[in-house]
């Protein structure tokens, strides 16, 4: 006992599975896209399925911007092991040891094979913060005063300051860049939905094309931690290796959906303009407009007053 509290959790912490700040950003996009298809019966012919299709691609984009700025497994690894569960005890469990890395943090994981062993229930994920606002190593002092398990503590203090590794100070500016880079294409991808609902096409596709620019440079922002030496994080004969993950590869997938788009849009404003128009629903009125003349009805009274 430590000042008589026990020090571990009475009860457990479960496992990560989606951020708050995720949850958020999601919920207001598909809030967003519900909205759209409200009014979707009120356009008619083949435009609501152009308005469909360009509304429903930009919240895409839109969301997956947003969002991976609070995911967490930008890069990420499991590892099963046999190794001790508290400090000073030599009982050992098996279990999962998951490392999952973000740009602001990192979330440490440890589930046991089964859950319930040592008359514990092993299911433990601890977030430790390295923005700019935030302790890293104050993260890591709570944890030692909790009284976290060995595997979470030893695979944290990796990252801490002290640590000879050395990778929190690269991992801490790499994903602010790549955050701010993120936000950029955020700003830009706004302008180039403004820009595609006035008669000025091609500047919105420019400015999609920055989009997908800035999201690639926010990857590159990224990658460059893996220019850092790693340390090997080993427990006995097992190794946690980790790689990019499913935000990553997320972040590349549409960076690259706003390259093709762009430069789909740039290309048939110089070939096919026509196309294009027709596509962003802005020659309906010119054909209303040539519709409206096909009969003409004369006011009896004025052909007799002679007008």
């Amino acid at each position: 006992l430590f000042n008589g509290i026990y020090p571990f959790y009475p009860q457990q912490r479960k496992a990560f599975v989606f951020d708050v700040s995720t949850i958020i950003v999601i919920v207001v996009f598909l809030t967003l896209a519900c909205s759209f298809l409200l009014i979707i019966p009120g356009i008619r012919g083949r435009a609501r399925l152009y308005w469909t299709l360009r509304v429903l691609l930009s919240l895409v984009v839109g969301v997956v911007i947003v969002a991976v700025q609070f995911t967490g497994d930008w890069e990420m690894g499991w590892v099963k092991v046999n190794t001790s569960y508290k400090s000073f005890s030599s009982a050992l469990v098996n279990a999962d040891v998951g490392l999952h890395v973000g740009l602001a943090g990192v979330n440490v994981t440890l589930m046991g094979n089964p859950v319930h062993q040592v008359n514990e229930t092993i299911d433990y994920n601890e977030h430790f913060s390295w923005s700019f606002d935030a302790d890293y190593d104050h993260s890591y002092d709570k944890g030692l005063q909790k009284g976290l398990p060995s595997p979470i503590l030893y695979v944290a203090e990796k990252f801490t300051t002290h640590s000879p590794c050395g990778v929190l100070r690269q991992y801490r500016i790499s994903g602010h860049y790549a955050s701010a880079t993120l936000w950029v294409a955020f700003c830009t991808w706004l302008i180039s939905n403004m820009l595609f609902s006035m008669p000025v096409l091609v500047y919105g596709g420019y400015m999609v094309l920055v989009t997908g620019a800035f999201m690639i440079f926010s990857l590159l922002s990224f990658s460059t931690v893996r220019n850092s030496l790693v340390c090997p994080i080993q427990f006995g004969t097992a190794t946690l290796h980790i790689g990019y993950g499913g935000s990553f590869w997320l972040t590349l997938a549409i960076g690259l959906l706003c390259f093709v788009c762009g430069i789909t849009v740039v290309a048939l404003h110089y070939f096919n303009l026509d196309l294009l128009k027709t596509f962003f629903d802005l020659r309906e009125e010119a054909a209303e407009e040539c519709l409206e003349m096909n009969e003409v009805y004369v006011n009896p009274c004025f052909v007799k007053t002679g007008m």
